[in-house]
């Protein structure tokens, strides 16, 4: 599986491309700004764009939705209790003031335990609510992608509707922290002091996990 980590330009948001090299298809997570800049990564890869997925419904993860999908056959995906979020006119209104669009409805509503599949490749759906109701982390062999629930150093906020610090703590340690040591965990923002990190240094360092 090719992990190709995109920087977009507004609030430090990072998406991610995940791409099968056998049937050259690939995910995108959480595309939310710069979609041309996005969707050269998935033509440079030379991949067909078959997925999709937003970790939760929040504009700078999902802004991006309506572009890619207008110009590709991709299917979108969202946890089920964040589905009706994704298009609430709070929601489009902020998606536009970033300068994206109001996402459309999703294909396919998630729930724990799904998995996804790119090309030969899978994605392990997680429940990780806590910075919303329906935050989702999707893990592979040896990578979790923790939108904004993990951060290198941090958590996610928890102020917002649907927020609340202890499921968020709950999720990481009984969802996250249980995994291997060695996992690489790629954030949702570029908030640390690197791009990525693992599991046995967020355990050892991260200073908002240590307590339940």
């Amino acid at each position: 599986m090719e992990i190709k980590q995109i920087k977009l330009t507004k609030m430090a948001t990072f998406c991610y491309l995940v791409g099968d090299g056998a049937s050259k298809t690939c995910a995108l997570i959480d595309p939310a700004f710069d979609t041309k800049k996005i969707l050269d990564e998935v033509e440079k890869g030379g991949y067909e764009l078959t997925h999709i997925i937003n970790t939760h419904c929040h504009s700078d993860h999902s802004a991006g939705n309506a572009a890619i999908i207008a110009a590709t056959a991709a299917k979108l995906l969202i946890h089920e209790l964040d589905a009706e979020r994704l298009d609430k006119v709070l929601n489009r209104i902020f998606s536009r003031l970033l300068g994206g669009k109001g996402s459309p409805r999703p294909d396919i509503l998630l729930k724990d335990g799904d998995v996804i599949k790119i090309g030969e490749n899978i994605l392990k759906v997680i429940h990780t609510p806590g910075h919303t109701i329906g935050s989702i982390c999707l893990y592979t062999d040896g990578s979790i992608f923790t939108g904004d629930t993990l951060f290198v150093g941090s958590v996610g906020r928890t102020d917002l509707p649907g927020g609340s610090i202890k499921q968020l703590l709950r999720s990481i340690h009984e969802k996250i922290y249980s995994l291997p040591g060695k996992t690489k965990v790629w954030p949702g923002h570029d908030y640390g002091p690197l791009p990525h990190s693992t599991i046995e240094h967020e355990k050892k360092t991260n200073p908002f996990t240590g307590q339940l």
